[in-house]
């Protein structure tokens, strides 16, 4: 697949090189949007608007070879923007269901997911975001930079703190052999 003319053919109007642009990728931005949101439907609604987005606004990206570096940036901003929306508002229907969830019966997955989601709360935002990039999302520190418009050093750190505080919180404790790892 030829990126570059993909591209210029979608900034020419074509829905389909847009599209075929997009659906190469889209296992990725599918679970980039899942990280943030949490759950399907929130992910779905949140890659429907980064595609309108993007027919809206391809005529402004200058590097056509950048086009997904900068589609990932538009969906984490869309994300953190949807976030920030929905914590405005309460909604009943999600109180009722965590309700409900709590009184299922636990497996071995689901508390596992537990243990994950209640060492990941310990962390402050950027920290958690970060880490859920580079462990769950298996993305490089210099993408992470780049999506999160933070320079490389600290993505680094904030992966550093995190995993510190993860293993404080754990018991365990955090040597300089992980700050290498790091680095």
């Amino acid at each position: 697949m030829n990126v570059v003319r993909l591209v210029k053919k979608a900034k020419r109007g074509s829905k389909d090189a847009l599209m075929e642009l997009i659906m190469a990728e889209k296992d990725a931005m599918y679970r980039l949007a899942f990280t943030y949101m949490g759950n399907e439907h929130d992910a779905m609604d949140v890659l429907e608007e980064m595609i309108v987005r993007l027919y809206e606004n391809i005529g402004q990206l200058k590097k056509e070879e950048a086009f997904y570096s900068w589609s990932k940036t538009i969906l984490v901003n869309l994300c953190k923007t949807t976030l920030r929306k929905q914590k405005k508002v309460v909604l009943i229907d999600n109180w009722q269901s965590s309700k409900e969830e709590e009184q299922m019966p636990s497996t071995d997955s689901n508390v596992q997911q537990l243990e994950i989601s209640e060492m990941l709360s310990i962390l402050n935002e950027h920290q958690k975001e970060a880490i859920q990039m580079k462990y769950f999302l298996d993305m490089d520190y210099q993408t992470i930079a780049e999506l999160t418009n933070v320079p490389l050093g600290t993505v680094k750190s904030r992966i550093f703190q995190g995993l510190r505080k993860m293993k404080d919180y754990d018991g365990g404790e955090c040597d300089e052999r992980d700050r290498r790892t790091i680095e």
